[in-house]
């Protein structure tokens, strides 16, 4: 693991080639609000699904608070599929910190709430 990176820097970031934006919550709590772009791999699924990440550049990792990404990006960036010389980082704040708004996924039938975890 790089480091951690501030809501402000990973929104400088977003949508940049190579940047991967891995929200390790669960499925149904991902979809009901995330940052826009990321994409979902549970944490209890991580260590099966990390090879999805194989050739990135720059993985950041989050989770509610920034407690737990902290973990997952120590995995990624453990995996042998990620190169030596890419970026891994959790996101500080969490997704409770995010100051923009969350995206929702289509389809979402669960209950309707603000609350992103």
């Amino acid at each position: 693991m790089d480091g951690e990176l501030s809501a402000d820097e990973l929104q400088a970031i977003l949508g940049d080639d190579g940047v991967r934006v891995v929200d390790i919550r669960q499925r149904a709590v991902f979809e009901r609000g995330h940052i826009p772009g990321s994409e979902n791999i549970p944490f209890d699924q991580l260590p099966q699904e990390v090879d999805q990440l194989a050739g990135a550049d720059h993985v950041v990792t989050v989770c509610p608070h920034g407690q737990a990404s902290q973990q997952a990006a120590r995995l990624v960036a453990s995996y042998e599929g990620i190169d030596d010389d890419a970026r891994v980082d959790s996101l500080a704040c969490g997704i409770e910190g995010w100051p923009s708004d969350l995206e929702r996924s289509t389809g979402d039938e669960g209950p309707e709430t603000d609350a992103p975890f």
